[in-house]
């Protein structure tokens, strides 16, 4: 399988500019995607932060499965952590963002309320990897539309505060990947997901490791969209010429266009018009 990297040069000033602003913040609100928790999380993050109190929340919930993202809210959840599933999109969760956030902090309220110190003002910074739905969950949170946002990775590229209510103002930084996947299914989670951008990416690989996800975990979601039956049962690459076959992407000659094929397929699942996937599963 093809090594998949992106560093653009603005990640690497974007890890120095975070490094340099924790002394500024209280609270680091990390996104991740709630399809892929562990491959969305960058493993730079930890040692960055180091125990800086730490909102995570599972971005785009809406498009995993219930039933795994609850199970991964369990399991991320602890004495430093709190985590909340959301989706900008469709308004899932939103207002819990700033009581979770009150909630995390609950030992700093304590520490200014033993020298008398009431304030409950909060300082967070936002991180994740890039095209997680940061700038999104900003202009839901800010009630403006100030920051860019788009479908390809990599659009915010500065540091910017903004003032959410009187009591707590976020940081936004860009998106952080780093230089090179040591597990190569890592990268391809990401591309899955949309998270890498598609000029660096073979997506015939990515189509093939997606479809035997979906066509064992989900088999019914290959039946309701695409109307076959038994999906666990047939081969990747069979699979993806019936799909082209259902859909119409033929060439002269009666021909499934394998790339047309796997572009719908890929389509469809990051649009999540196959239903609520998850990729990865928590180790309980």
């Amino acid at each position: 399988m093809k090594v998949i990297q992106w560093y653009p040069g603005h990640m690497a000033k974007a890890k120095r500019e975070v490094l340099e602003a924790l002394d500024k913040i209280d609270l680091v609100i990390e996104l991740r995607d709630a399809r892929i928790p562990i491959a969305s999380k960058n493993p730079l993050i930890d040692e960055i932060i180091k125990n800086k109190p730490r909102l995570v929340l599972l971005c785009k919930a809406c498009l995993a499965d219930p039933k795994v993202t609850a199970k991964w809210i369990n399991y991320l959840n602890n004495e430093n952590t709190i985590a909340l599933d959301i989706d900008s999109i469709e308004m899932y969760n939103m207002k819990k963002i700033i009581p979770y956030a009150n909630k995390a902090l609950e030992a700093l309220f304590k520490k200014r309320a033993e020298k008398g110190i009431s304030s409950k003002q909060i300082k967070a910074m936002i991180v994740g990897i890039p095209n997680v739905g940061k700038s999104t969950l900003i202009n839901v949170l800010a009630k403006r539309k100030s920051l860019p946002v788009g479908d390809k990775p990599g659009v915010t590229k500065a540091q910017a505060w903004l003032k959410v209510t009187d009591d707590f103002m976020l940081l936004d930084t860009p998106g952080i990947l780093w230089p090179k996947f040591e597990d190569q299914m890592t990268g391809v989670k990401l591309a899955i997901c949309g998270a890498i951008k598609e000029e660096i990416l073979d997506m015939h690989e990515i189509a093939k490791v997606a479809l035997e996800i979906v066509k064992n975990q989900y088999p019914k979601a290959i039946l309701d969209r695409y109307n076959i039956e038994n999906a666990n049962e047939i081969e990747v690459l069979d699979l993806i010429e019936q799909i082209g076959r259902r859909r119409g992407a033929i060439t002269k000659g009666n021909v499934v266009d394998i790339d047309r094929s796997i572009d719908i397929f890929i389509t469809d699942l990051q649009k999540g018009r196959l239903g609520r996937i998850s990729y990865e599963y928590p180790e309980i």
